[in-house]
């Protein structure tokens, strides 16, 4: 019988340690299909961050650091300085990347430093209780925005794909979510293109991911995709916000 469908070898045999309904492993699943389909996970650095995401070195089996909180993009810019011939990514969460880590992230991207970020959304701190982040929607209950996030107090989310396309130094940058089969397959599409771009030595990409959050947002994890689509999509709508030439 025909094999059309199997676990990419990149991926580890660990069994999984996120949350029921958590997309985390959904965006594991696609970076390692990549990795499979452009032979790069013996060639691959990936930088994980603090947070959810930090497990990601459980289950996708490449080469692999793991970053003080924020430093991902500094760490990854000092490895792919050092070892140019290597594939080198970062993995993050919006509270890492967006808040203590935007420094780093804003200013590689200024520099077109030659490496690949994939962001995931998911409009909290995740790993330390469901705290308010740069990304949490006005009105969102957190344990930190208790009557929902104020503008007037807590500022608006910040949009970081749109706001990193303003400059010259990325190479690509796009918004995907995990809610549903097209738009993984989409977000595939994107992150695919990531890679190209520092395949091609085009400069600095990142992908964000529209990710859920089920045990933080206190919702089943049906709930929470109903979520994406009703409250957080409108907010963060997907695509691509840059492309320069030679990224296909």
């Amino acid at each position: 019988m025909k094999t059309i469908y199997k676990v990419p070898s990149a991926i580890t045999s660990r069994d999984t340690t996120y949350c029921p309904g958590c997309t985390h492993g959904v965006a594991h699943r696609i970076v390692a299909e990549l990795l499979d389909e452009t032979g790069l996970t013996k060639k691959t650095v990936i930088v994980w961050p603090v947070g959810c995401s930090v497990f990601g070195y459980y289950f996708i089996g490449t080469d692999a650091l793991i970053a003080a909180h924020g430093r991902a993009c500094a760490m990854a810019t000092g490895i792919k300085r050092v070892h140019p011939e290597s594939f080198v990514m970062t993995y993050q969460g919006d509270g890492d990347l967006a808040s203590i880590g935007i420094a780093e992230t804003v200013h590689a991207a200024a520099r077109g430093e030659n490496i690949t970020t994939v962001f995931i959304n998911n409009g909290n701190y995740g790993m330390t209780g469901g705290q308010m982040s740069p990304t949490t929607l006005i009105g969102q209950v957190t344990t930190t925005s208790p009557y929902g996030r104020k503008p007037e107090l807590n500022g608006f989310p910040l949009h970081v794909p749109e706001m990193l396309a303003t400059m010259d130094g990325p190479a690509y940058i796009a918004r995907g979510a995990l809610d549903n089969p097209q738009h993984i397959n989409q977000a595939k599409k994107f992150i695919q293109k990531a890679f190209t771009a520092q395949q091609k030595r085009l400069g600095y990409s990142l992908v964000e991911l529209v990710s859920t959050c089920p045990t933080n947002w206190k919702m089943t994890p049906v709930e929470s995709i109903e979520r994406v689509k009703r409250e957080v999509l409108p907010i963060f709508p997907l695509g691509e916000f840059r492309a320069v030439k030679g990224v296909e």
